[in-house]
Parts: structure tokens; C-alpha cells; sequence
């Protein structure tokens, strides 16, 4: 199958390592950024949206039909956020976008950054973890062909990227040994590329992939 990929949050760390692998992958025909600002990369099959409103999305719906994946992967941290805004930025934009998309194309594949101790039951005590919850359970309910939610913890960031947080760079020289020590608790960015790349088409039955289920379907490569 060639898959044809819409990708947000490109001008982020994880976004754009997923917009490396789905640039350098046979499988990938075309993607589509779509961004508030460029994501700085060029490439034969990237085509970007600039869009400043994420909670509308009809003056570009046009431009969104004709894809079989979308790679959610815009997100914000919830450090000093009050719940509303943080609500706002992770849930309402996500579904403003992701209910356009099942419109126009239910065959899609979803794949959706959540975070490793997200909330399933949304009733928790720690804020970011039930938001992101209902942001999983509501994708989840949408008519899409498949939608799978990515609980990342660590992520080893692709060499060379620009948008890399300041704090991985800073513990990246730890990785070996952290990986040594805990080898099924870490991933790498490239590694959560593939594995979205490969749920298109013939991915899991599980909904909800944890660390151990992202890099089991990285290696399917």
C-alpha cells in the first residue's frame, strides 16, 4: 500500500522525526505538514499548509481529501497551564481536526501521540493524563478504518533535527546505558516513525500501544 500522510505538529521534536522517516521511507508516496509556521524541511514529496486556526479547518478542507493516514503529533506541555487552556490546545484542536478528517476520509489510519500514564478512565487525579485520556478515548470512537494511540515515554531524538527539546539533548549521551538498564522502556524517534508508518493498512488489533507495542511494530520494517 502507498500511503499518503497528513502530519501535524512537524515543527515539533516528535513530529518531525516522524516527517523524516515518512520523507526517507519507500512506502510513503506523499505527506502533507499542515503547521501554524514552516517546518523547515524540502523534499520531493512534502507538501506544507500553513493554517493558523486548528479549531477550523474549513478554509483548507479542500486540500485535506485523498489521504490514507494522518499522524497526530502536535502537542503542548501542561507545566503552568490552568486545565482549560491546556484542554483547549490538546483536545478541542486534535478533534477539530481529526472529526474533519473522518469526514473526508473514513479509510484513514490515525496514529495519535499520547504519552506513556495517560488516563484511560479520565477520572484520575493528575490533569494532563485525563484530558490526553479523553483525547484517546475520543479519537478512538470516530469512524475512521483504524486509530491507534501512542504512549511514548523517553524518546532518543534522530541526529541532526533541529526542533530536538533542550532536556534530550542534555540526556541523550545517557541513553546506551539507560537502554542497557531498562531495555524495554525506551524508544527511539525513528522507532516511533516506523511503527506509525507500518500501522497503515495491516496494523494491530490493540488500540493502545505502549512502549513494548511501538517498538514490536518499528521492527515489522
Amino acid at each position: 500500500m502507498k500511503i499518503r500522510a497528513i502530519i501535524t505538529g512537524a515543527t515539533g521534536m516528535v513530529g518531525e522525526g516522524v516527517l523524516q522517516e515518512c520523507l526517507l521511507h519507500p512506502d510513503v508516496e506523499s505527506v502533507l505538514s499542515i503547521s501554524r509556521r514552516p517546518c523547515g524541511m524540502q523534499h520531493a514529496k512534502l507538501k506544507e499548509i500553513l493554517h493558523q486556526d486548528f479549531s477550523n479547518f474549513s478554509a483548507i478542507e479542500q486540500e485535506l481529501s485523498g489521504y490514507n493516514a494522518a499522524f497526530l503529533c502536535m502537542g503542548v506541555s501542561s507545566v503552568g497551564m490552568s486545565e482549560e487552556k491546556y484542554r483547549h490546545l490538546t483536545y478541542d484542536l486534535t478533534m477539530a481536526l481529526a472529526r474533519t478528517l473522518s469526514k473526508l476520509n473514513p479509510d484513514m489510519t490515525i496514529c495519535y501521540v499520547s504519552g506513556m500514564g495517560t488516563d484511560s478512565s479520565e477520572k484520575g487525579r493528575v490533569m494532563w493524563a485525563r484530558v490526553k485520556g479523553k483525547t484517546e478515548n475520543d479519537l478512538l470512537g470516530l469512524p475512521f478504518r483504524s486509530a491507534y494511540m501512542f504512549r511514548p515515554g523517553f524518546m532518543k531524538p534522530t541526529k541532526g533535527l533541529r526542533n530536538t527539546h533542550a532536556i534530550y539533548r542534555v540526556l541523550d549521551p545517557l541513553f546506551p546505558l539507560a537502554n542497557l538498564l531498562f531495555p524495554r522502556a525506551l524508544l527511539t524517534l525513528k522507532e516511533v516513525g516506523l511503527a506509525m508508518i507500518n500501522s497503515v493498512g495491516s496494523g494491530p488489533e490493540k488500540r493502545v500501544l505502549e512502549i513494548r507495542d511501538i517498538a514490536a511494530m518499528a521492527r515489522k520494517s
